[in-house]
This record gives C-alpha cells, structure tokens and sequence, in this order.
C-alpha cells in the first residue's frame, strides 16, 4: 500500500478544524486533524512530497522523516507540529483500517470502555467564532447579522466592564450538569476581569475577587459532585496567580490550568509548590521533550498535551507513560471537531493515567452531525462510548463538512 495524495479541508467551527485526508493505491483514506496555525495549509501542501509513495503502515518512521525534513525550520517545536499531527493521526486511521482493528487496539488496547468528557464551559457565554489568530468572525452557524459583526481580539484591550457575570456561570454551570457532564471548565480570565492592562501580567484585588466570585457561583450551582477546572490561559504572574490559588482552594478545583506561561518552568514550579490546588498545563508544548523537564521536576501536577498539536498519538503516549511514572495524571486539551475528539479518545482509552478530555464546542449546532459510523449524539452523559469500526471508527460527512467550509481554502482537491 503506498500514498498517493495528501489532501486537506478547512470547517469553520468556533476555531478552523483542518482535516487532512491521505490517499491510497488501494482505496483506502486516512482521515486526521491539525490543531488551527497561521498558514497551515500551506504547510501541509509543502508536506505531502515527503509521504506520497510511502507505505502509510511505517508510522513511527515516516514521523521521523516529516521532523528531519523540517528540521531547518526549526522542528523542536511550533506550528509545524500541528501539521505533523493531523497526518500522524490518518497514517493511524490508515494502519487501523489496513489491519481492521480500532486505533485503541494499536496502541496497546483499552483500560476502559468510555472516555469522560469534561465541558469548557468558558466565560460562560457562547464563543465566537475565531480565526487562526484568535480574532472574532462572523460563522454561518451563528444567527448574527454578518454586516453587524465587529471583530475583537480574544487576547487584546481590556474591558472597562466585565465580559460575564456570575449568574451566567451558574446558567452555563446547571446547563451542562443537565447534559450529564461530571467535570466543567471555566475561564478565569474572561476578558474585562483581567486588570486595568492586559501586558503586565498584573492582578488588581478588584480582578481577583470577580474572578473567585465567577468560580464560587460555579460551584454553588453544581454542588460538590461536579468537579470544575479553572483556566487563566497564561495571563498572569507567579505571585498573583498564587494569591488567585488560595482564594479558589475552598472550591476545591479539579486543577488550575496554564496560571503562567507556559515556557517559564521556574514560574510554574514556583506557583505549584505554593499552592494546593493541582496546577495543569501542557497545551502549548511540543514532543516529549517539551514535557519531559516539566514533569521530571514536578513543576506540575496534570499534563494536558493536545493531540491535534503535540506531534501525535506516539507522542502523548510517551509523554503519558513519563507522566505516569511520575504519579501524574493526563487531561488533554481539545478544541477539535468530532474527528479529532475521537482520535484522542482512542489515546484517552489506552492509558491508565486518563483524568479527562476536553470538549469545547457545545454550542456548534453541526459538531454531532460532522460524522458518520457512530451513535448521535456522539457524546452521551458526559462519555464518549469508543467506536469498534476500523482505524479511526468514522468517517466525515463531506457533506456537512461542505456547508460549513471556509472560503478561500481547498476542499480536499
């Protein structure tokens, strides 16, 4: 069996899910996706000279073959890995429909039946749609008056006023309970909470209490049998993240997600031995070196690599057994469509330290509807149940995929 095209397609979602389709001499398709990057179509277009005429079956080989080839560009980590991960995940697709056995069954088999779900439940409002620079834009999904659209930065100039208010918490909390989901997420930096500046990693006490004031509202919906993670995406301070800490510990949060920058270990170290609340990053690492210094110096306590991004399954598996060596647990991060999701509950299956798996696009009417082989909807009481079918278990509904498409790209041609 040999490669013979490498083709791609891009679904506005509330982010861009980048689908790459690898094409056999016998018939059979890969399917995998890329977590959203600057220009990366065009990456994987510059990517597929190195795999047409490979036997899609030589996984681990042809990974390494992709690194060396982009090593000049400086292949230890960035946005190439997000290339590489999405055809990672169809040469898996592709190794599993050759063989006719799941993807859960090639990486060693399953520790359990169903993967929990937890629910990013955000800033407690719907998300927009954002491009591959975190910008707003108006979707076709979203029953808005495209001309009336103003675009914001996700990440740019505070709000004079706060963006959510604790009663939104507490709806969006009891929302997803009653969808069955045992673990929500929520931000702690919704924009307008974060400080009169948005550079200076700076915390006002006036932030600080609102943003405890949002979680205990959270909380107080749900009661203590929902566990709740809090996320800061990297905004803030050793410091005064130290003092957001303390103020949630009698929340009793599931974790503390990205409180520092991610590429600052010291910070991150220094934050997780003040504290009692599990401190979680890892979606903005690359390879199993990206982890390894990390997790070896317990500067953590949960790793949430992305699939879609991190280098692929091989990868997090690795990165997953160093973790569990370490008593750590795995919570992956996840922003994909349904393709994606599954490619990560088949590695959430095979590991005996899985916590969770993110899910971040409850409010797309067409997530469910973007595949086909499996039960609707695809999430069930908080659980995905794995699929039995063949490498990935599903195939994508082109047709879906088609209306929702983002202008100006290819549509697998």
């Amino acid at each position: 069996m040999k490669i013979t095209r490498l083709k791609t397609a891009v679904v506005e979602g509330n982010f861009d899910w980048t689908f790459v389709r690898l094409e056999t001499d016998e018939g059979l398709r890969g399917l995998g996706e890329c977590f959203f990057a600057p220009g990366l179509t065009a990456i994987l277009r510059s990517l597929e000279p190195l795999v047409v005429g490979e036997d899609p079956r030589d996984i681990h080989r042809l990974f390494r073959k992709l690194r060396l080839a982009t090593s000049g560009a400086g292949s230890i980590a960035g946005i190439i890995y997000n290339a590489i991960s999405g055809i990672e995940a169809a040469l898996w697709d592709l190794l599993g429909q050759s063989l006719g056995v799941p993807i859960y069954r090639l990486l060693g088999g399953k520790f359990r039946e169903k993967v929990r779900i937890y629910a990013d439940c955000r800033g407690g409002e719907a998300l927009e749609c954002l491009d591959e620079v975190l910008r707003t834009r108006p979707a076709r999904w979203v029953s808005r008056d495209p001309a009336a659209h103003v675009a914001k930065d996700y990440f740019g100039e505070a709000s004079d006023e706060p963006r959510s208010s604790p009663d939104e918490y507490r709806r969006r909390a009891l929302a997803m309970k009653a969808q069955g989901f045992t673990a929500l997420k929520f931000d702690f930096d919704v924009p307008g909470t974060e400080g009169a500046d948005p550079y200076n990693r700076e915390l006002s006490n006036r932030a600080i209490d609102y943003g405890v004031g949002l979680i205990a509202a959270a909380r107080e919906a749900v009661g203590v049998d929902i566990d709740i993670a809090v996320d800061c995406h990297w905004r803030y301070n050793p410091s005064d993240v130290v003092k957001v800490a303390r103020e949630l510990e009698p929340f009793r949060p599931l974790w503390l997600e990205d409180p520092v920058p991610p590429e600052n270990v010291a910070a991150l170290k220094e934050v997780n031995a003040k504290v009692r609340v599990a401190i979680a990053t890892g979606e903005n690492l690359f390879l199993f070196e990206g982890f390894q210094g990390i997790i070896a110096q317990h500067a953590l306590s949960v790793v949430t690599p992305d699939l879609q991004k991190v280098g692929g399954l091989a990868v997090a598996q690795s990165i997953a057994q160093f973790a569990d060596v370490h008593s750590m647990p795995i919570a992956p991060h996840n922003i994909s469509s349904p393709v994606g999701t599954l490619a990560a509950a088949h590695f959430c299956a095979s590991i005996p330290n899985f916590l969770a798996l993110e899910f971040h696009a409850s409010e797309v009417p067409f997530w469910d509807d973007l595949v086909t082989g499996v039960p609707q909807p695809l999430i069930q009481g908080g659980f995905i149940h794995l699929p039995e079918r063949p490498g990935l278990g599903v195939a994508l509904n082109e047709e879906v995929a088609r209306r929702y498409a983002r202008k100006g790209e290819a549509f697998f041609a």
